[in-house]
């Protein structure tokens, strides 16, 4: 068998890279060792499928902390709204929700994956599923084919590799590519999860005090050795049986693990549960409330401040609750109970393995990478896509974003360096 352009992953990206090369006129193949292309695609935004994010493209690499300025290149070529163009040209018409995010009309991830092996047919690509890739042939540090686990030997000069990170493993992201790129001379960086629940050892974790309470829009932070700020996210936040979960929490997941990195046992978190107010408005608000109701309980008179639940649990913290009269508060007591409010401290020790976390950090070294044509410095005719890349975003759009626009780029130009070959 001989085809000018081999994708190896029939995920995101490399669904993406397989339909560019061959709209630029290659003849392509698309292996994949599950039954089905797109099977971790399917399982995005609960299912429904978050393709991409509506923002500007300057401020979508800004939600890729994981080298998010690699991609400056790659965005200049094909970007978010190209991707929103993409699937408007191919009848799968999409939709606006919070915060950008962009899903199909149809609120199925189906009708994603259905689209683009739609477009894969259209576009004469040969699918390959339930195949695996057992070596990539190099000669004079060139591509030169591949072996498949059936014996069969594809004759190509260009091989894009898309075979994700190593999170959802059942999905068959199990680190083929990294141990291909590996092989071939590349450098992977430590691999670590990402966009993860944060565990705690503290103690209210432990007796489950605030287990299944959900604050809407709070800021968690995470903080050094030094106890200053590293980062910090405004989202929701889930309390859980092993520590905080929910949007904000998953975004300050890569960062706990950077600091796990550097030797740190244990790694200082804040929620401030009212973003919005300084300590100094929420400190007049208490005492316009003790003024108004001075002989309400404590817990009574500042209700409507916090969710019932995060404020008793935060009066208890602060010995405040089994006060009788709100008049009795002084004023050691509201500062003490203001800086709980805007700054409750956690320790973090861990966060959810990688198979259990939704993206893998860390991944192909960058620096041997061509970020205007994802090509490998050096093997030629060897190209990347996807998260196998030391690439790493956000929620909300960012990682396939990342995706399909690695897969684009890898794809156009993978069939470039193969239209060399056929004179």
């Amino acid at each position: 068998m001989k085809y000018d352009v081999v994708i190896v992953g029939g995920g995101t990206s490399g669904m993406m890279a397989a339909i560019t090369a061959a709209k630029n006129g290659a003849q392509v193949a698309i292996i994949e060792k599950n039954k089905q292309l797109g099977k971790k695609l399917r399982l995005t935004g609960g299912g429904r499928c978050n393709v991409t994010n509506n923002r500007p493209p300057e401020e979508i690499i800004q939600f890729i902390p994981g080298n998010g300025k690699f991609l400056y290149s790659a965005f200049s070529q094909f970007n978010n709204y190209d991707i929103m163009t993409f699937f408007e040209e191919n009848n799968i018409p999409l939709k606006e929700e919070d915060h950008g995010r962009m899903f199909p009309v149809a609120n199925t991830s189906k009708a994603i994956v259905s689209g683009l092996v739609d477009v894969l047919n259209q576009e004469k690509v040969a699918i390959f599923t339930k195949t695996t890739v057992t070596e990539i042939r190099t000669e004079h540090n060139q591509i030169s084919g591949l072996v498949l686990d059936s014996g069969e030997e594809i004759e190509t000069h260009c091989v894009v590799l898309t075979t994700g990170g190593k999170t959802y493993q059942y999905t068959g992201s199990t680190g083929d590519g990294y141990r291909f790129a590996k092989k071939l001379g590349h450098t992977i960086t430590k691999l670590f999860p990402t966009e993860s629940p944060i565990k705690s050892h503290d103690q209210f974790v432990q007796h489950k005090t605030l287990q299944g309470l959900a604050l809407r829009d709070v800021t968690l932070s995470v903080l050094n050795e030094k106890q200053k700020i590293i980062v910090s996210h405004q989202m929701d936040l889930l309390f859980t049986h092993f520590g905080v979960s929910g949007p904000a929490a998953l975004r300050c997941s890569m960062f706990v693990n950077q600091e796990l990195a550097k030797g740190q046992k244990f790694v200082p978190l804040e929620i401030d549960s009212l973003p919005e107010k300084s300590s100094k408005t929420l400190i007049k608000d208490i005492q316009a409330l003790i003024e108004e109701t001075p002989k309400k309980s404590v817990k009574n008179g500042l209700k409507g401040l916090l969710p019932d639940r995060y404020l008793e649990f935060l009066l208890t913290e602060a010995d405040l609750i089994d006060i009788p009269q709100m008049n009795m508060l002084n004023e050691l007591q509201i500062v003490q109970f203001v800086g709980l409010v805007k700054a409750f401290p956690m320790t973090a020790y861990d966060t959810y393995p990688l198979d259990k976390s939704f993206v893998t950090g860390g991944g192909v070294h960058l620096k041997e990478i061509n970020p205007k044509t994802m090509e490998s410095k050096i093997v030629e005719g060897l190209f990347f896509g996807g998260e196998l890349l030391d690439i790493n975003g956000y929620t909300g759009g960012f990682n396939i974003t990342a995706a399909f626009v690695t897969g684009h780029v890898a794809g156009k130009s993978a069939a470039e360096v193969a239209s060399y070959y056929q004179y």
